[in-house]
């Protein structure tokens, strides 16, 4: 367990009860007692004020006052807190976010968790995609780890043009955007930050390599502005069958318009690829693309291999 995890779920228990033994907590996080009584140091440096009961029945705990004014976790905060561990721990099997969750609860009293889990289910944060390939997960636990520990990957990857390249990479971020996992590092190989697809990485493995760790670019989501710069960013229309527009809201949002002919119009801008194809595709004949011509002219010949092959 991270020392920091640490620290926030002992600040948690101190207070949440009058008074702790060290061994006990020793026990809870499955650490030394010199290890606790550190960890109480460094939050008592950080001006958390930190009362030792002597005797028998000692321990140690928070000045009452501090605990009264200071303890902003409701239980609407708890049930938050849980709700979002919960869904971390189905997304990264073997990760410490289940166990910390049972730590966190372990704080609290029989009633007090019967109140808590009552206001975590009110709220079901469950990131995974209906029949998500069990590789993926395994994948992103394994990169996890090699963030925690600041070790290389090494894996082969496969661009949206089907190019095959092998890359070496210091992973920084896991990311989950719109159900799907990518990876923020440094590669070796553009010596640039880079975000890989998940989906695409073949052979991955963790190296036995460390590296010290890069100054990440000073923006918030780099990733996002590496999107936005990308060379084969292209802007398009397409015009659903207004049955679709259900289906429009989940793909597009609110932002359409109806064309002269009733049909639902959307514009939008997205890289250029095969996945991009695939995903117009995918509309089946409830779409066209009104604009540009030669995206239109691309649809139409995959269309005509499709056709050609059940003829």
């Amino acid at each position: 367990m991270m020392k920091l995890d640490r620290l926030i779920s002992v600040l948690v228990i101190l207070l949440r009860k009058e008074k702790v033994q060290a061994k006990e907590l020793a026990r809870i996080f499955e650490v030394s007692v010199r290890t606790i009584l550190r960890d109480v140091e460094t939050l008592n440096l950080a001006g958390v004020p930190i009362v030792t009961y002597q005797g028998a029945n000692g321990g140690i705990g928070i000045a009452e006052g501090y605990r009264l004014d200071k303890s902003v976790l409701t239980q609407d905060d708890m049930a938050e807190i849980i709700s979002t561990l919960r869904g971390l721990a189905k997304m990264l099997p073997n990760s410490r976010h289940e166990v910390l969750m049972e730590k966190f609860m372990n704080t609290l009293s029989t009633s007090q968790i019967e109140k808590v889990y009552s206001k975590a289910n009110r709220l079901i944060i469950d990131h995974s995609p209906w029949g998500e390939d069990s590789s993926i997960k395994y994948n992103a636990s394994l990169i996890y780890k090699a963030i925690e520990d600041a070790k290389e990957i090494r894996f082969k990857y496969i661009n949206a043009k089907g190019e095959k390249t092998f890359r070496i990479v210091e992973p920084y971020s896991l990311i989950l955007k719109s159900q799907k996992w990518y990876l923020y590092g440094w590669c070796s190989l553009r010596k640039s930050f880079r975000l890989f697809k998940l989906s695409r990485m073949r052979e991955l493995m963790i190296s036995e390599k460390s590296f010290l760790k890069r100054e990440l670019p000073s923006k918030e989501c780099p990733w996002e502005e590496q999107w936005e710069n990308t060379d084969n960013l292209v802007s398009f229309q397409l015009a659903f069958e207004k049955e679709m527009e259900d289906v429009v809201i989940d793909y597009f949002g609110y932002d359409y318009q109806y064309g002269d002919d009733g049909r639902i119009l959307v514009n939008a801008v997205m890289p250029e690829d095969n996945w991009l194809y695939g995903f117009i595709l995918s509309f089946r004949d409830q779409v066209e693309v009104i604009s540009p011509i030669h995206i239109r002219t691309i649809i139409k010949e995959i269309s005509e291999k499709i056709y050609k092959k059940y003829l």
